[in-house]
Formats: C-alpha cells, sequence, structure tokens
C-alpha cells in the first residue's frame, strides 16, 4: 500500500513538471493562429470546462459564498488572466526557453512579495542571501552583458511581470483562501470560470484567429487548457497531499528542465550557456532563501563550554 501511494505521487509529480514544462512549447504554436489574448482565453476556456466537468464527475458543488467568489475573482486576475496574456505577449519576443527558465523565478517573486510589500514573513540572513543569489541567476538567464534590443526587452519584462503577479497570487491565495472550507476541486474551478470571464471581452475586442488548416496550433491550445489548467491542477493537488512539503514545493526545479527539452528539441530553439547557469543559480537561491541548503549552526551554551574546556 504504502508503495504504491509513493509511486502514485511521483508518477505525478513527473507528469506536472512535464505538463508545465510544456506549456510554454503549447504558447508558443498556439501563437502560430492565434494573439496573445486569444491564446490565453482558449487556455481558461478549456481548462475551465475541463475543471468543471470533474466537479460535475465529483458531485463538488462550487462556492456559495459571495465573499469566496470575489477573492476568486482576485485571484484569477493574478493567477489566471495577468500572467496567461503576458507569459503569450513575452513568447512573441522570445524563445519558449526563455520564458520557462524566467518562470523559475516564481518562487522568488512569491518570498519577495511576502517579505517587502506585505510583510509577511521574517527578514532573515539567509533569506536575503537567497533572494541575492536568485536575482544575480536572473540576471545571468537574460544575458545582461549582451545587451537588448527593444523586443527583447518587452518580451523579458512581460515574462517577469507575469511571474511577479504569480508573487502576489500565491501570497494572496495563502492569505484568503488556505482555511475556507471549500475543496480544492471548486476553489479551482470558480478560480478558472473567473479568467475566463475575465479574458472573454479582452478577446472579442482584440483578439484574432487565423487556423488556415493548421491542426497541431489548435491541437496546443487544447493540450494547453485541459492539460494545462485543468489535469495538472489535479495533479498538484495529489503531490501536495501524498509527497513531503519539501518534495511538492520543488517542482519548480522540474517544470524548466522540461521547457529547455521540448523547447530545443520541437521548436529548435538555441540554448545559450548563460540560460540553463542562470538558472541553476535562481534555484540554489530559492533553495537558500527556503533553507534547503545546509547553514552553520549557531553554538549553543554546551558548544561554547566544551570549547573552553579544550
Amino acid at each position: 500500500m504504502i508503495r504504491r501511494r509513493i509511486a502514485g505521487w511521483q508518477v505525478s509529480f513527473v507528469l506536472l513538471g512535464a505538463i508545465w514544462g510544456c506549456s510554454f512549447w503549447w504558447i508558443k504554436l498556439g501563437l502560430l493562429v492565434a494573439s496573445p489574448v486569444d491564446v490565453a482565453f482558449a487556455r481558461l476556456l478549456f481548462g475551465a470546462v475541463t475543471l468543471l466537468l470533474i466537479a460535475a464527475s465529483t458531485r463538488t458543488a462550487l462556492p456559495s459564498r459571495a465573499r469566496t467568489w470575489g477573492h476568486l475573482f482576485v485571484l484569477a486576475v493574478l493567477l489566471n488572466s495577468a500572467p496567461f496574456i503576458l507569459f503569450s505577449y513575452g513568447e512573441t519576443r522570445i524563445s519558449a526557453v526563455l520564458a520557462g527558465l524566467l518562470n523559475s523565478c516564481t518562487p522568488l517573486a512569491t518570498l519577495i512579495v511576502a517579505l517587502f510589500v506585505l510583510r509577511k514573513e521574517p527578514l532573515r540572513p539567509f533569506v536575503m542571501a537567497g533572494i541575492g543569489t536568485g536575482l544575480l541567476g536572473v540576471l545571468v538567464v537574460i544575458g545582461v552583458w549582451s545587451g537588448f534590443g527593444v523586443s527583447q526587452v518587452l518580451g523579458i519584462g512581460a515574462c517577469l511581470g507575469a511571474v511577479i503577479s504569480y508573487g502576489f497570487g500565491f501570497t494572496f491565495a495563502r492569505r484568503h483562501l488556505s482555511r475556507l472550507p471549500n475543496s480544492p476541486v471548486a476553489l479551482a474551478a470558480g478560480q478558472v470560470v473567473c479568467g475566463t470571464l475575465q479574458v472573454l471581452p479582452l478577446s472579442l475586442a482584440f483578439g484574432h484567429v487565423h487556423t488556415h488548416g493548421q491542426l497541431s496550433p489548435l491541437l496546443a491550445l487544447a493540450a494547453l487548457g485541459i492539460l494545462g489548467t485543468g489535469v495538472a491542477y489535479i495533479l498538484n493537488f495529489h503531490v501536495v497531499r501524498h509527497a513531503p512539503a519539501t518534495v511538492a514545493s520543488s517542482v519548480t526545479y522540474l517544470t524548466p528542465a522540461f521547457a529547455v527539452a521540448v523547447g530545443v528539441a520541437f521548436l529548435g530553439e538555441p540554448l545559450r550557456w548563460n540560460e540553463p547557469v542562470g538558472a541553476l543559480v535562481i534555484l540554489a537561491g530559492i533553495s537558500i532563501s527556503q533553507g534547503r541548503l545546509p547553514r552553520p549552526r549557531s553554538r549553543t551554551r554546551d558548544d561554547v563550554r566544551t570549547l573552553r574546556a579544550n
């Protein structure tokens, strides 16, 4: 029984990293036939339908309180509407590989928001060291020494804006939604439905779709919504529920690897030396800030007495 449970979350863990890593490839394909706003809308629409079907099949009722829907509406802006549009726009200017690597900054952005904007976390030396290391990694990933054109600056800025939005969103969710009695499936379905309704008028006003008989971009958009926004949430919930906390949060380390692999293999995008090196520095910074790397142990009174005795 225990072995089966462990194998179950391990499979879900790898699948989750693969799906989120492939999302940047699917966005790039979707942009071949749709505008960034339409890519975001298709992702939300397919995701909402998937989650509503899951809720119906499990007989899960959607939230009934107006206050909860208000929180979900705000969360949809921060975790769905804004970042989905920004990442889609960003990938019109930069590679899917670079977008996937910049996405690895999400835990770092969440920590910065909690520390300096909302002041919800204690300011400790190892946390500051981790933030500094992570920010250095961002500079290495984007290769600041080589300079940028306006187009690339806009793409990088859009992706970093999406990451910052995620940082605010995860902090907001922890503050307002973590103690609600509703099931995770109900909250996720409600959140994605709100996001779909938010992006719909933007899609109608500014979107444009030109299929030209291309099937693969349409399949990519369906995969982006059904898998990336629907199934991935269920996998994430399974991992969080059954895996150790330190393992569950480390999916951040797996997603960039898949993003790089599919970007290079299927899109033929170049991989510059500084991109994986910078990503490793970012992930090291995250590990330091989360206290995962060993730190010098402070001396206790017993240690001091032993030193004096010697």
